[in-house]
């Protein structure tokens, strides 16, 4: 059993090692592996081709912090002229955690495009959880975006 020596002893160094702690960093804006958004897909083939194509470093181009890639030159110009109708929801992250108010990783082949928009999930199980409810899911992801960055 601790004595009243030792107690205060703790309780004093409490606040030093409060204020040593670092400062938890900021996530990025943009999942990306290795600096490269959606594992290297084109996000304009989602909508263009129906699904994930594997874009091209030929035809790439940073944006937000991430390395984007296309299959064509034809896609990159789409993207740059309005990025925003392009990129995945919540940064690339996936959105039925960002639901559930925390960031996880996405797989390009876990995807939906619901009212125009691409969202990317973690993998296929959770798809299917994110389909049950995506009108609800969008609308709790909105609330928790982009506070979950820290």
């Amino acid at each position: 059993m601790p004595n009243r020596r030792s107690v205060l002893g703790l309780a004093a160094a409490l606040p030093i090692f409060l204020a040593a702690r670092p400062a938890l960093a900021r996530e990025p804006e943009v999942f990306s592996e290795g600096g490269v958004a959606i594992g290297g897909t084109d996000p304009v083939a989602y909508f263009t081709d129906g699904g994930p194509v594997l874009g091209s470093a030929a035809h790439g181009l940073n944006w937000r912090g991430a390395q984007w890639l296309f299959a064509s030159a034809e896609n990159r110009a789409l993207f740059e002229a309005d990025p925003e109708r392009y990129a995945p929801a919540y940064g690339g992250y996936c959105a039925w955690a960002m639901s559930e108010g925390y960031l996880a990783p996405t797989i390009p082949e876990a995807w939906t495009i619901y009212e125009e928009r691409l969202y990317l999930n973690a993998n296929l199980r959770i798809r299917r959880r994110w389909e049950r409810d995506i009108p609800g899911h969008i609308a709790r992801a909105d609330a928790n975006w982009p506070g979950v960055l820290g």
